[in-house]
C-alpha cells in the first residue's frame, strides 16, 4: 500500500478544514474524506458566527452560565459587594482615606466570615475587579486569607483586574447588564463607598430594585459608607420634600462612616441568615 499524502489547511476567518488525500481510506484510519471536500466546523466553534449579531443570544447566555458554574464549583453561597471610586488610592488625601477604610472593613468581614460553620462560603467579598475601592476590598479579604471575587468589564480602554482577586473567581464581562446581575445576585449586603458615575449608576439600580420590591429589603442590606459625602452629593431630603419619593423610601439604605460602625451593622444583620 502506498504512502498517503495529506494536506490540511485551516481556513482563516471561517471554521473548518479543507482536506485533500490521494485515496479514501487506509489501514488504521477511521475517517478519510473524499477529495476536495469541505467539512464545516460545528457552530459553537465558529468564532465568526459567535462574534456576530446573530450570535449575541449565545454570548449573553454564556455570560449567565459561565459565572454560575464557577461560583457553584467554588461553593459560593453569598457575597458582600463593595462599590466605590476607581480613583481612590493608598495616598494621603481626604478622599483616598476611604481606600484604607475599605481595606480594613473587608479584612474584618472576611475574618469574621471564614470560620462560620455553614456549607460552602458565605459573605465572600466581591467587587468590580478594578483599582481604587475595588482593589482595597479585594486586598483586605486577601490579607485575611479569604477567597475574593472580581467581576471585570471589557472597555475600549482596558481595565486590568487588580492583583488581589482569587484567580478562580476572576471574571470578565462584555455586557454591563450581565455584570450587574452577577454583582448583585448573590449579594446579602452592598457597601457603597464614595465614587463617581459608575458607583452612582450601580447604587441607583440597587436602590430601585429595593424600592420596587424586585429585591426584598429583608434579603439585602444597602449601606452608604461616608455619610457626609453622600448627603452632600445626593439630597434625599429634597426628593422627599418634592414628593418624588416617599419618606420611607429614604430609609431603604443606612449610613456608616467608620469601619467599626459598618462592621457592627453588617454582622448584626447578616449573622441572622447564615445557612
Amino acid at each position: 500500500m502506498g504512502d498517503v499524502k495529506k494536506k490540511v489547511r485551516r481556513l482563516e476567518g471561517r471554521a473548518g478544514f479543507l482536506l485533500e488525500s490521494d485515496q479514501n481510506e487506509t489501514e488504521g484510519d477511521t475517517l478519510m474524506p473524499t477529495n476536495n471536500k469541505f467539512f464545516p466546523e460545528t457552530a459553537y466553534k465558529d468564532w465568526e458566527f459567535l462574534d456576530s449579531v446573530e450570535g449575541r443570544t449565545l454570548r449573553i447566555i454564556g455570560e449567565y452560565l459561565y459565572p454560575m458554574t464557577r461560583l457553584e464549583k467554588a461553593k459560593i453561597n453569598s457575597t458582600i459587594l463593595f462599590l466605590g471610586s476607581s480613583k481612590a488610592g493608598p495616598g494621603g488625601s481626604e478622599f483616598n482615606r476611604y481606600y484604607w477604610e475599605a481595606e480594613e472593613l473587608a479584612y474584618e468581614l472576611a475574618n469574621w466570615a471564614i470560620p462560620l460553620k455553614a456549607k460552602g462560603k458565605n459573605f465572600v467579598i466581591c467587587t468590580g475587579a478594578g483599582p481604587g475601592i475595588m482593589e482595597a476590598a479585594n486586598r483586605g479579604a486577601a490579607r485575611a486569607g479569604a477567597k475574593t471575587i472580581g467581576m471585570n468589564i471589557s472597555l475600549p480602554q482596558p481595565q486590568n483586574p487588580n492583583p488581589y482577586i482569587s484567580p478562580e473567581l476572576s471574571f470578565t464581562f462584555h455586557y454591563f447588564f450581565m455584570r450587574k446581575f452577577w454583582l448583585t445576585y448573590k449579594a446579602k449586603a452592598v457597601v457603597a463607598f464614595p465614587g463617581g458615575f459608575g458607583t452612582l449608576d450601580e447604587f441607583f439600580e440597587i436602590v430601585t430594585l429595593l424600592q420596587t420590591g424586585k429585591v426584598s429589603k429583608k434579603e439585602l442590606l444597602l449601606v452608604l459608607y461616608g455619610e457626609k459625602y453622600w448627603r452632600r452629593i445626593i439630597d434625599f431630603e429634597a426628593l422627599v420634600k418634592s414628593k418624588a419619593i416617599e419618606p420611607e423610601e429614604a430609609k431603604i439604605f443606612a449610613y456608616c462612616s467608620t469601619p467599626r460602625q459598618a462592621l457592627g451593622m453588617l454582622k448584626k444583620r447578616l449573622g441572622k441568615g447564615i445557612r
